[in-house]
């Protein structure tokens, strides 16, 4: 009973010696002014891996959770996301704040009810965000393009447009990419010299390319080792690709099209019942700001969104466009796709692949 009645009497004292010190952290904190403020918590639902990495390392850690805000990331992949954002669609508050997604998935998941207008008013740096990126329901953070790509070893006459790249004339040296079905079926729309809806044009000649020999490669990674090894001349892909391939020591080069090139764009946007609306609209400042946009051109190999980010001229050249390039991009109608995804996914493989 005495060594208990001991064990106690350490406990007060070291309880006692804990309290002090407590007491004393609290007051250092309320003379240290805003590092003891908490601005709030922000929960960002975000694909993994490299990208999650770098919104810690270029947003969040240095320009959010320096200025007191909280943020927690809930990695997935974009269809589970898409999925738990439609099954929390009824709940008065969700579980999201922010949500990264393509811009063809910013245009459906609003289509369905899920995801707030934007209120432009509200961000600073919204002035400087390039036209083709300010969505109705997201906010474009990093962009690219589908250009024509060719291999330098092979090609001495480079392709300048999406027409002069989809041509059946290079038979068995032009290349396509299975699972970006999507933007090559607009992209031959283009190419036939219709509009970006013209499919009609579109598969008349992809079904020329098919008969003419071209390649079909499953994947963005088969593609690039048919690419390192020579078995092809020509195809499109995102510019950024090409330069991480580059990067790589594949001998690549790309092309902006004539006929104006398709985005590919990655943004965020805001759920209905996002449980805090001022930490999302604080992330998408954040995601804004020139600095944080130019670590992502640096890191990844992406555009930045915004007009007012310095990109130095040599990256630039790699990874950018020309001013009349910007306001020549074009996006797929985003509608037009959703309706019309699941015909032509279907004539993709039963007609084109077959």
């Amino acid at each position: 009973m005495e060594k208990i009645k001991q064990g106690l009497g350490i406990s007060r004292r070291n309880l006692m010696r804990g309290a002090a010190a407590v007491a004393g952290t609290a007051a250092l904190g309320r003379a240290g002014g805003a590092l003891a403020q908490s601005k709030g918590k922000i929960v960002v639902g975000t694909w993994g891996g490299d990208y999650a990495r770098l919104l810690t390392k270029n947003i969040e850690d240095p320009i959010l959770k320096a200025a007191g805000w909280e943020v927690i990331q809930d990695q997935a992949g974009d269809p589970q996301r898409r999925s738990k954002m439609q099954a929390e669609r009824r709940l008065p508050r969700g579980t999201s704040d922010v949500q990264g997604l393509s811009a063809l998935n910013i245009y459906q998941m609003h289509a369905l009810g899920v995801t707030d207008k934007i209120d432009y008013s509200k961000l600073k740096n919204a002035k400087h965000i390039l036209p083709s990126m300010k969505f109705e329901a997201g906010v474009g953070h990093i962009y690219s393009g589908k250009v024509a790509v060719y291999n330098a070893n092979l090609v001495k006459t480079p392709p300048t447009s999406y027409a002069d790249t989809l041509n059946p004339k290079h038979g068995s040296k032009l290349a396509i990419i299975d699972i970006q079905y999507q933007y090559t079926l607009v992209a031959a729309a283009l190419a036939a010299g219709g509009g970006v809806t013209d499919m009609d044009g579109a598969k008349k000649l992809l079904l020329e390319l098919r008969k003419a020999g071209c390649r079909i490669y499953p994947t963005n990674e088969a593609f690039a080792q048919g690419l390192a090894a020579d078995e092809f001349e020509v195809g499109i892909m995102w510019k950024a690709r090409t330069v991480q391939w580059q990067n790589k020591g594949i001998n690549v080069k790309s092309v902006a099209p004539t006929e104006g090139t398709l985005a590919y764009t990655s943004g965020f946007v805001i759920p209905s019942n996002a449980p805090n609306k001022d930490g999302a609209y604080a992330y998408l400042d954040a995601m804004l700001e020139p600095s944080a946009q130019e670590a992502f051109a640096i890191d990844m190999g992406y555009n930045p969104t915004v007009d007012n980010a310095n990109v130095a001229p040599d990256l630039n050249e790699r990874i950018g466009f020309t001013p009349e390039q910007i306001k020549n991009l074009r996006n797929m109608d985003f509608g037009f796709m959703t309706d019309h995804d699941v015909e032509l996914k279907e004539w993709w493989d039963k007609e084109f692949k077959a």
